[in-house]
C-alpha cells in the first residue's frame, strides 16, 4: 500500500474508466505521476475481483504511475443500499468483498457519493472563453421538465431509472447510516481511506430524491458521526462553489482540512450558484484558485489535486485531453507560485 503521509501536495490526472497505454502515456507526458479512475470497466456481477483490481496496479506500476484511488463503484453496485430496498444486504456482502480486494490490491483510496439519481447538467454545450464548451445547469429547468427529459440530464445512465421514486431527506439519512456504520470498519480493516463526494448540483431534492451532502452542516454531521482516520472527503472544489457562489469555500477547506479530512480534491470552478451556473476554467470562476491553494498548504493537507471537469477546446477528444492539459499546467504553476 502507498504511504500517502510522505508524499507532497501535487497534481493527479482521472475521470476514465480503462486505463490504456495511451492514456497513461498522456498522464507521464503531463508531468503526474498520480492518476484515479472514476468507475473503472472492470468486470463482476455486483463486486469487483482481487485479480482485476491488483492488474490495474501493475500496468500503473509498470510506467512509473500510481494509481492513488478509484472513485465510485456502477450504482447497480449498491442502489438498494443508497435507497433502503431489498436486496441491500446482499449489496453490502458484496461491496466488504470488493473494499477488501481494493485494499488488498494496494489501492488507497475509494470515493462514494450518496446520490441514487446522480449528476444532473441541462447543458453539455454552454459556450465560456473563446468559444470552448462546458457544462451548465438550471434548476427551474431541470424540476420542471418532463420524466423523459430528467432522463437526459442525469449524466448517468445506469440511474436514471430512478425518475419517479420518492425519498425524504430523514430516509436518506437513514440508509447512509446504516451504510456507514457496516462499511466503514471494513475500511478500516483493509486501509482503504473513504472519500465522500458532494452531491452534484448541490441542491435539496431532484426529481423527488433528496440529497443529503449540498451544505456544510450535513458534512460535518457525516464527518462527526463517523469520525475515522479511513474516513473522509474528496474535496469537489467546483461543488462547494457552486453551494454558496464561491463564500465558503476556504473556510470549509480549513474546517475539513485542519483535522486531516480532506483525503483528494477535484479542483475545478463554475460561474453561478447551485440554482444555475456553468462550469469554467480555473481562474474565471467563483473563487481565487491561489487563494484555495494557499489555504491547503496552511492545513498542511499533502493529497493530489485533479481538473476533474474541464471545458473542451476546438479538436478536443472526448476526454478532453486539450483542456486536462491546460489545467495541469494551470495547477502546476500555482503549485510553484505558492511553492508547496
Amino acid at each position: 500500500m502507498i504511504n500517502l503521509d510522505d508524499l507532497p501536495i501535487r497534481v493527479g490526472l482521472g475521470q476514465f474508466r480503462e486505463i490504456s497505454d495511451e492514456r497513461l502515456a498522456f498522464i507521464k507526458q503531463c508531468g503526474v505521476d498520480d492518476f484515479q479512475m472514476n468507475t473503472p470497466t472492470l468486470p463482476g456481477d455486483g463486486k469487483w475481483a482481487y485479480e482485476d483490481l491488483a492488474k490495474l496496479v501493475e500496468k500503473s506500476e509498470n510506467v512509473g504511475l500510481r494509481l492513488m484511488a478509484l472513485e465510485n463503484v456502477p450504482n447497480v453496485f449498491w442502489d438498494k443500499i443508497m435507497l433502503g430496498l431489498p436486496g441491500r444486504e446482499q449489496q453490502l456482502e458484496n461491496m466488504i468483498e470488493t473494499v477488501r480486494n481494493i485494499g488488498k490490491a494496494g489501492i488507497p483510496i475509494l470515493g462514494y457519493h450518496f446520490m441514487p439519481n446522480g449528476v444532473w447538467r441541462t447543458s453539455q454545450n454552454a459556450v465560456v472563453r473563446g468559444g470552448a464548451t462546458a457544462t451548465s445547469f438550471h434548476l427551474q429547468q431541470a424540476v420542471t421538465a418532463d420524466a423523459d427529459e430528467q432522463r437526459e440530464y442525469c449524466r448517468s445512465p445506469s440511474v436514471s431509472d430512478t425518475v419517479g421514486q420518492e425519498k425524504t431527506e430523514e430516509e436518506m439519512w437513514e440508509n447512509y447510516d446504516w451504510y456507514l456504520e457496516r462499511i466503514l470498519p471494513v475500511c478500516e480493516e483493509a486501509g482503504v481511506r473513504f472519500a465522500l463526494h458532494p452531491d452534484d448540483p448541490p441542491v435539496e431534492s431532484l426529481a423527488g430524491i433528496s440529497r443529503l451532502f449540498y451544505k456544510f452542516e450535513n458534512f460535518q454531521r457525516a464527518m462527526d458521526q463517523f469520525n475515522s482516520p479511513m474516513h473522509g472527503l474528496d474535496f469537489c472544489h467546483g461543488c462547494w462553489s457552486e453551494m454558496r457562489g464561491g463564500e465558503g469555500v476556504t473556510d470549509a477547506l480549513r474546517h475539513f482540512g485542519q483535522r486531516g479530512q480532506i483525503f483528494y480534491v477535484h479542483f475545478r470552478d463554475v460561474q453561478g450558484t447551485a440554482d444555475h451556473f456553468t462550469e469554467c476554467w480555473l481562474g474565471e470562476g467563483n473563487c481565487d484558485p491561489a487563494e484555495s491553494i494557499r489555504t491547503l498548504k496552511e492545513v498542511g493537507f499533502n493529497g493530489f489535486l485533479i481538473p476533474d471537469h474541464v471545458p473542451h477546446l476546438i479538436d478536443d477528444t472526448d476526454w478532453g485531453h486539450r483542456g486536462r492539459a491546460w489545467t495541469v499546467g494551470y495547477i502546476k504553476a500555482l503549485l510553484a507560485a505558492v511553492k508547496v
